[in-house]
Parts: structure tokens; C-alpha cells; sequence
């Protein structure tokens, strides 16, 4: 009986450390996708910007453009459900963000960085929604203070590795940084 106990606080404190290491990964998956979004609208194509994109395929292949143009390394499944993700769009039917489907509660409820201060409090991970608002978006720079906008798409600051280089501006670092649980 005591060897029985001793399993089931193992097994729930390994569910545990599964679980705060998915919502991790579910935090830097949701915010990659709101980055490729601000880096899919504020691209300037034939004079027009501001356009969100009509489905995520395009956040890997931008149809806009004749070259291959990346604002997102690959389209990411929701590390918590590992299905894809709900999408969340605006009133003319594009996508302006991602969120899970689980009604699953979070270990996280406070302490959230800046563009993630919504989730706090939040009972379930499908209330946590990344979305990127184009009214809060400022004449062509960057929405939020992390991101960096190049050839290849948004990147948080610091990246490492040589990078892509082209178009307006040229950079030394990768435009696209591996996951704090890389696959």
C-alpha cells in the first residue's frame, strides 16, 4: 500500500512538471505566432501594408511575395492539446491571432511579461489568446518592444547564430530563434 501512495505522488508531481513545461512552451509557441503576424502586416508589399494574413500557411510562405518569404520557421501545434491551434480573427475574417482549446487550468497566473498581461487571472489556457492589434501598432515600427523586424520575419532581441540578410535592412542574427523545449 505504501509503495501504491509513493507511485501516485511521483506520477502527479511528473504530471506536474510536464504540464508547467508545456505551458511554457505554449507561452513562447502563442507569442512566436503573434510576432509573425505583426511581421506579416507591417511588411511593406507594392506600397500597400497593413494587411493580416488569411490563414497561417501564409506566415510561412508569404503569398505576397514571388520569393520565399518567412515570418514564421514552421507552423507550430498547440503544445498543450497537440492539435492545432484555434484561431482567433478579426471582423473581416483574418487571422490576428492563436489560442488553445484546453479548458485545462493554468499553473501560471501572475507575473506575465508585458504582451502576455491579459492572462492573468485567467482560469483556463484558452482564455489565453495571442493576438496582435493592429490599432495599437504604430506607422510601421514594430508593436511591441521585443521583436525586429528583417527579411525573415520577426525575431526577439539577441538572437544568436549568422542570420539573414536582404531587403531593407540586413541582419547578424537568425530571424528565427529555437524553442526553449526544441523539438
Amino acid at each position: 500500500m505504501l509503495l501504491g501512495l509513493m507511485s501516485a505522488v511521483a506520477g502527479s508531481t511528473w504530471t506536474t512538471i510536464v504540464q508547467r513545461a508545456k505551458e511554457q512552451e505554449l507561452l513562447w509557441r502563442g507569442n512566436q505566432y503573434r510576432q509573425a503576424i505583426e511581421s506579416y502586416f507591417v511588411v511593406q508589399h507594392g506600397g500597400a501594408k497593413g494587411l493580416l494574413p488569411s490563414d497561417l500557411e501564409s506566415l510561412i510562405k508569404d503569398p505576397r511575395f514571388l520569393e520565399t518569404r518567412r515570418h514564421l520557421r514552421k507552423l507550430f501545434t498547440d503544445p498543450i492539446t497537440g492539435e492545432d491551434w484555434v484561431l482567433v480573427k478579426d471582423p473581416s475574417g483574418r487571422i490576428s491571432g492563436v489560442r488553445s482549446s484546453s479548458t485545462r487550468e493554468p499553473f501560471k497566473k501572475s507575473g506575465f511579461s508585458e504582451e502576455n498581461q491579459d492572462f492573468e487571472g485567467k482560469e483556463s489556457y484558452s482564455e489565453w489568446q495571442f493576438v496582435f492589434d493592429p490599432k495599437k501598432h504604430k506607422d510601421g515600427q514594430a508593436g511591441s518592444s521585443n521583436t525586429q523586424q528583417g527579411t525573415g520575419g520577426s525575431q526577439p532581441q539577441g538572437g544568436t547564430g549568422s542570420g539573414a540578410q536582404g531587403g531593407s535592412g540586413s541582419s547578424t542574427q537568425s530571424p528565427f530563434v529555437e524553442s526553449p523545449l526544441s523539438q
